[in-house]
């Protein structure tokens, strides 16, 4: 590997990202030179198989890091994505220490965790696996989830886990949660997210969010939040579609009325 995302992520460096949830790799390639820190693979609800994440990898080339969200908090999908390529991944609905636990088990080699060892692109195929074998426990990052209600009651000890990398809040699988889905505002929600913030800044552990653009994760920065996704590719896509056409239809209907 050729990047210091971990190491960034772990000293709560700011890291800025956004979504790629297309799984046409041009909109990844596009992404990854517009300046961001990393890029946000979402194989969870993006429509990805395996052999969708591989092109979108080849493209971005290690200009940036890929952070892949896994489609699930498995072995399989977990091996799979690291030996592709991704730089770490993003556990979905890891709500209790026992799957945080298992997470980390699958993302290092032994002695440190059991995940399997095989010729793959991660390696060179096989010809630097030596050297990847060697440096992956230390540079692949680990970033869980914290969606759901009871992994907000359970976040004291999930951040004691080690080997976990950064605990990513997940505001509107959250809210749905607790009953209130898509209000990420609502008092109850904020304070969850607020109890696993400072649960999460007492033990040092780096914070991500998402955020449907730059103003909803603006206070999250100013709180301390170092690991920043804003934006969709497809929705940043149509919201620059529909303001262009909106004001070309302005120009339009100004000309009519001369």
């Amino acid at each position: 590997m050729s990047h210091d995302f971990r190491k960034r992520l772990r000293e709560r460096q700011t890291l800025l990202g956004t979504i790629v949830s297309s799984t046409d790799p041009a909109s990844a390639e596009v992404l990854a030179e517009c300046g961001f820190d990393w890029l946000f693979i979402d194989a969870e609800h993006g429509p990805y198989e395996t052999t969708d994440l591989l092109p979108v990898l080849r493209a971005v080339d290690h200009r940036i890091p890929c952070i892949v969200r896994v489609p699930a908090s498995e072995e399989i999908p977990i091996k799979k994505t690291l030996d592709i390529g991704a730089t770490g991944i993003i556990a979905p609905q890891t709500n209790t220490v026992e799957q945080v636990e298992s997470v980390v088990r699958y993302c290092r080699y032994s002695p440190n965790g059991n995940r399997g060892v095989g010729l793959s692109r991660a390696s060179t195929y096989g010809l630097g696996l030596t050297e990847y074998v060697g440096s992956a426990n230390d540079e692949v990052a680990v970033i869980v989830q914290a969606e759901h209600i009871e992994a907000v009651e359970n976040i004291e000890q999930i951040v004691k886990v080690e080997g976990v990398d950064a605990i990513f809040i997940g505001p509107y699988d959250l809210s749905a949660s607790m009953g209130k889905m898509g209000e990420v505002t609502a008092p109850d929600v904020v304070d969850a997210i607020e109890h696993v913030t400072k649960v999460c800044d007492a033990a040092k552990m780096p914070l991500g969010i998402f955020g449907v653009s730059a103003e909803s994760v603006k206070p999250y920065i100013e709180r301390g939040y170092s690991l920043i996704v804003s934006g969709v590719d497809v929705l940043m896509m149509a919201h620059a579609a529909k303001g262009m056409l909106s004001t070309l239809r302005s120009s339009n209907d100004r000309k009519g009325t001369e």
